[in-house]
């Protein structure tokens, strides 16, 4: 429907502005609303998504590891009420993690990933089930904290799948998920020798075709090879 159509536009166009005002809590609203129409995301709609919600809950991951910190000293210092007030500043930080991730998962699940038509789209949308998982692993204790890991493995796995099988090596949106993917073993699963295994893999691969790329793509792909690179030097 035309009408639609509109409604549609004015959300993407709330999205960027909300982003240039650096309003991220309400962008992540406006790009939630025009993904349930029916239309599919395009490229600059799926990276405003994906921006949205990686600045809400980056700034909430910041929080809590500051107040998480905060926690321990007070702890270690014997002082039983500041104690206790960094312990529900961290709990209430926790649950608005909680509730972006949660949000963006059912996205995802839900209309996302059933509805992309493309490798890339795929591909983007896996890692983000990946991340948003992962992000909710690392507030989580016992059982959540197992539920959420399983689940991350299992997104960027399926993600993998579907890069291995459509994108080439040398693609910034196989390696962008490589390059997750391994971190997620690093600091998730505590597997340094897989994290290096995935993040080498990918480094390599993409080495060897590297100069078969145009200049623009070939930079794009080196900036994720850069940051592989980093990482395997640091693992």
């Amino acid at each position: 429907m035309a009408e639609d159509g509109v409604i549609r536009e004015h959300e993407v166009y709330f999205a960027t502005l909300a982003e240039q005002a650096e309003r991220y809590d309400e962008m992540t609203g406006h790009m939630r609303n025009a993904a349930l129409f029916e239309q599919e995301l395009d490229s600059e709609e799926r990276n405003l998504l994906a921006v949205a919600f990686k600045q809400a809950v980056g700034q909430r991951r910041s929080s809590w590891r500051i107040v998480c910190a905060a926690e321990k000293d007070e702890l270690a210092k014997g002082n039983h009420m500041t104690t206790a007030s960094a312990r529900n500043y961290r709990k209430k930080i926790e649950k608005e993690l909680t509730d972006f991730c949660q949000t963006i998962l059912a996205l995802l699940n839900d209309k996302l990933i059933p509805g992309a038509t493309t490798a890339e789209a795929k591909v983007s949308f896996y890692k983000a089930l990946g991340d948003y998982h992962r992000y909710m692993a690392e507030i989580s204790d016992d059982i959540e904290r197992v539920r959420a890991t399983t689940a991350a493995k299992t997104a960027y796995e399926d993600g993998t799948k579907v890069a291995e099988t459509s994108l080439k090596v040398t693609s910034p949106f196989r390696l962008g998920l490589a390059l997750n993917h391994a971190v997620f073993y690093y600091e998730v699963m505590n597997a340094p020798t897989e994290a290096v295994r995935i993040g080498r893999k990918a480094f390599e691969d993409a080495v060897r075709e590297i100069d078969n790329l145009g200049e623009d793509a070939a930079k794009e792909s080196a900036l994720v090879m850069q940051l592989l690179r980093d990482n395997l030097t640091l693992w």
